[in-house]
């Protein structure tokens, strides 16, 4: 029986099982496409165990799916968003919002904009002296922002390091091995908005 109170990393484990299921793949066939073991995606699809970031960002790149696209994906659109008199716009109040939390380094992430919206923006919470790698096939079919909000991140592209603060950007070129990280005694926030390209 799960312990896993979080709705969210139900969410993210049901969104696994069904991509894995759309490409016919078993769990033996998604652990050797990922580097992620067979028994800890079980525990991950089963809702037994809540995955970290850099355990999604394998299953996202093994997917060729972005691990934004991944996470926004199983949060669909935000709660609580109260629409306008023709059903068009919307607020999406700050209570109301689901955010998900790496069980390894902190990391918080909250969905800013719904499924139907053309770009994906999400909020970014990167605790002080958290590192957080990803594999280039994470970042496959996308174009993708980094725009810091406060704080510094150290941002690894590739053999290309970047250190950001409050109000700088970065363009993300081709996809390449990539670490967000705060190597400061202080939480750094910030928004990475993305579009999508051609999808597996």
């Amino acid at each position: 029986m799960s312990n896993i109170v979080d709705p969210l990393v139900g969410r993210i484990a049901a969104r696994i099982r069904a991509e894995r299921e759309r490409r016919g793949w078993t769990l033996a066939r998604l652990a050797e496409e990922s580097g992620v073991s067979r028994a800890m995606i079980n525990r991950i699809e089963r809702g037994e165990s809540s995955p970290t970031a850099v355990v999604l960002g394998k299953l996202s790149a093994a997917f060729q799916l972005g691990i934004a696209s991944l996470l926004a994906l199983a949060e669909g659109a935000p709660p609580e968003r109260d629409r306008d008199t023709d059903g068009e716009a919307g607020v999406c109040r700050r209570a109301g919002a689901s955010e998900w939390r790496d069980p390894a380094t902190g990391y918080r992430r909250r969905q800013i904009t719904g499924p139907r919206f053309p770009a994906e923006v999400a909020e970014i919470r990167l605790p002080a002296g958290a590192r957080v790698p990803y594999p280039a096939a994470a970042f496959a079919f996308v174009h993708q922002v980094v725009w810091v909000l406060d704080g510094r991140l150290t941002f690894h592209d590739g053999d290309d390091i970047h250190d950001l603060g409050p109000g700088d950007t970065l363009e993300l070129g081709d996809p390449a091995p990539r670490v967000f990280a705060n190597t400061t005694d202080a939480e750094c926030r910030y928004a990475v908005i993305l579009t999508r390209g051609v999808r597996p």
